[in-house]
């Protein structure tokens, strides 16, 4: 009986619901246009926060790019004076000779001390002359040293020359240093900047582009700090580092794909390799340090160390992204390989890396993005050393472009602010580069399944 009245209620339940289904509905009831109106609500709620999103994001970027920008175009710019020199036989060849030894230890400095006297009379203490030698740059003598020795017959003239100026007076004529400003406030006095009027109304100060700084390493003084050194140090590093991930990468990401059985240690592999990914930069600077540094004994600050510190930390992400592309691989394409023949390893070289390869280059080229604009794995391992010189190979002490931003940085000097602005504007040029390159590898060479 129990049974036959649970049937019976079933059946009463199934007509009831069979009714409703058959009713039909009300689309202008107010309830229904309540509802649909709060679905329209929702909707236009849900893309307004995505609108705002997108344009938080892009006001943001607009507000980093000028900040940047603004205070970084001038570094391309760089004042120049043009002052009288006596090229003067008795101190540059005394005897006639023309030997370059002779010539290359000549005291040129001394020569452009001579025509800024001679430019100013009325500077008489050493004070205000040891201020008015600053209006030219310590590196204009080297300049004037190469221009003689390339032409010797400049020896006993008298020419007008345009020299690189020092920072403080190059930031005057760029606007960074006011003459409004009380005296006590500012870098220049009142009587540097009246030579610098007076200098303007001769037409003796320019601004011309400024070469050095993308053919100048490093250097104390601001005018004549470069950042070529920093982005041959990148460019060494940045080899080592792709050298050694992208076929250890792709190989490990085959094996774990193609080849590797599903077990245990299969598993845990991959569950650290996702994990490897994720790690601080840091923890692999210490590494490096650990490894490279004091167990190994590899040359300190030298770009080998730094790729081979940025190659562990750009491991995963290769690893990662190019069994991606080998499982975007559709399994058809295996089939007929093996069924035609071909061993797994020549289905693998011949057919799947092939066509996976455009998404492998494209996770390795925004690996390599990552690890160029990596700075603290490479303080670890001593690469924040100021170094002059360009590296003329990967194991000469060297510097990268974020760690010479981070020198920059921390210098106290005003004419450094431009300049880092400026190594961040050619720094970010590049990733823009490298990662317009992945997206144009990726929409050339993908393939519709």
């Amino acid at each position: 009986m129990t049974d036959m009245a649970s049937l019976m209620e079933d059946r009463a339940a199934a007509k009831v619901i069979s009714g409703n289904l058959r009713k039909p509905v009300d689309w202008d009831s107010p309830k229904i246009s309540r509802q649909i109106k709060k679905r329209y609500a929702a909707e236009r709620r849900f893309k307004m926060y995505g609108l705002s999103a997108i344009a938080i994001a892009l006001l943001a970027l607009a507000v980093l790019t000028y900040s940047i920008g603004s205070k970084g175009y001038t570094a391309f710019f760089q004042t120049y004076v043009q002052v009288e020199v006596f090229f003067d036989p008795a101190q540059i060849d005394p005897d006639g000779t023309g030997d370059p030894a002779v010539i290359g230890k000549a005291n040129f400095d001394g020569l452009i001390k001579e025509s800024l006297r001679k430019r100013f009379p009325e500077v008489t203490d050493r004070r205000s002359k040891r201020d008015m030698y600053d209006i030219i740059s310590g590196g204009a003598s080297y300049d004037l040293r190469e221009r003689v020795m390339e032409n010797p017959s400049l020896i006993g003239q008298t020419r007008k020359v345009w020299m690189i100026s020092g920072d403080d007076f190059d930031m005057l004529n760029k606007g960074y240093i006011s003459a409004d400003v009380d005296e006590g406030d500012r870098r220049l006095n009142d009587e540097e900047i009246s030579w610098y009027h007076a200098l303007q109304a001769d037409g003796a100060v320019e601004k011309q582009f400024h070469t050095r700084f993308f053919t100048n390493g490093d250097s104390r003084e601001p005018e004549l700090a470069g950042i070529w050194g920093a982005a041959v140090g990148s460019l060494y590093t940045l080899a080592v580092t792709l050298a050694l991930s992208f076929p250890i990468g792709v190989l490990a990401a085959v094996y774990l794909e193609e080849f590797a059985p599903r077990n245990r240690f299969t598993t845990i592999v991959e569950v650290n390799i996702n994990n490897l990914a994720a790690v601080p930069s840091i923890v692999f600077g210490l590494l490096g340090l650990e490894v490279y540094l004091n167990v190994m004994h590899l040359p300190r600050s030298a770009p080998v160390v730094g790729g081979l510190t940025l190659a562990l930390m750009t491991l995963p992400t290769i690893i990662i992204a190019a069994r991606a592309a080998i499982k975007a691989v559709p399994p058809s394409i295996r089939q007929a390989a093996l069924g035609l023949g071909a061993s797994p390893v020549q289905t693998v070289t011949h057919h799947v890396l092939p066509l996976a390869m455009p998404g492998i280059l494209t996770g390795t080229i925004i690996g390599m993005a990552q690890a160029l604009g990596e700075t603290a794995p490479l303080l670890m391992i001593g690469m924040v050393a100021f170094i002059v010189d360009i590296p003329g190979s990967a194991l000469d002490p060297a510097t990268v472009l974020p760690v010479q931003i981070y020198l920059w940085a921390d210098s106290p000097e005003r004419a450094f602010v431009e300049k880092t602005s400026a190594a961040i504007m050619v720094l970010l040029g590049f990733l823009v580069l490298m990662n317009g390159f992945a997206v144009y590898l990726r929409k050339k060479f993908e393939r519709k399944w």
